[in-house]
């Protein structure tokens, strides 16, 4: 029962900082001057409003769905469609989110740009080291690691065989890190770009920041759009896979989870 209170009140103290994590993550990569912060926190406590009241009562109610699936077996199917579902949702938050972002495009200056460009190298540094730099073994065991602390926050602890279940659907998961490193190198041109030509045509702004985002979500590069489908495909099925292999108690400690967080959102989303 504690470690449920203290769930519940480190999901609603995350959300009610969020406003404050997003400037600073963004200052992080940007590096905001005196005259930007105050309309920059602005724009971000106007969008975390908008997302309280009109988004988490829709992701409480999809919640309590889950909770009604995660009691029973699952197909690959399903769980793909309740993914489509969660990327409506984050299609409309980034839809929301393109004025301001165009507002802010239009005030970053060449140091500001410049400051980017060493965060993303950071980054990609950073995506080397993980995937890339250390042996094929090395990024099954970083991978894995992950996958079960994700899985363990949402069915408690995995047995023997459902740990070694999740390690062979990641050893033959179509994951490829350069290709993936590839796509995100074009994004961050593509994000660079997009300030320089907002910046040469203001009147132009919203709609390319527009585009981009939609580049993000379908990559012009050939065959990417495929490889991601193709993610998400297997995803979908290991995700249905472990779950069909859960106990009675496990997948009632995933309903208790998925309540809590619903309750949690409902609480959210009543406040001002």
């Amino acid at each position: 029962m504690t470690g449920a209170i203290a769930a519940c009140a480190t999901t609603r103290l995350a959300y009610n900082q969020a406003h404050n994590a997003t400037y600073w993550w963004l200052d992080s990569h940007v590096d905001f001057n005196n005259g930007q912060s105050i309309p920059v926190r602005g724009d971000i406590n106007a969008f975390f409003q908008w997302h309280r009241t009109s988004e988490l009562p829709l992701y409480a109610g999809l919640l309590q769905r889950w909770q009604a699936l995660a009691a029973q077996d699952i197909t690959a199917a399903q769980v793909c469609a309740e993914f489509d579902v969660i990327r409506e949702r984050l299609d409309r938050a980034a839809e929301a989110g393109v004025q301001p972002m165009a507002r802010l495009a239009l005030q970053l200056d060449a140091a500001q740009l410049e400051h980017l460009r060493s965060r993303q190298a950071r980054s990609n540094e950073e995506f080397e080291e993980d995937f890339m730099q250390a042996s094929a073994e090395a990024r099954i065991e970083k991978r894995l690691e992950r996958a079960i602390s994700r899985s363990e926050r949402l069915y408690g602890p995995l047995n023997d065989g459902q740990k070694e279940l999740v390690r062979n659907s990641i050893r033959v998961s179509p994951f490829d890190p350069q290709r993936t490193q590839a796509e995100r190198l074009r994004r961050q041109a593509d994000l660079l770009q997009t300030v320089k030509d907002a910046q040469a045509a203001p009147d132009t702004a919203v709609e390319r920041v527009r585009s981009h985002i939609a580049r993000l979500g379908q990559s012009p590069t050939p065959g990417y759009r495929t490889y991601s489908q193709e993610l998400v495909r297997q995803g979908c099925a290991q995700f249905a896979q472990l779950h069909n292999t859960t106990t009675p108690g496990q997948r009632a400690n995933a309903v208790r989870v998925l309540k809590d967080y619903e309750d949690d959102l409902r609480v959210l989303s009543a406040q001002r």
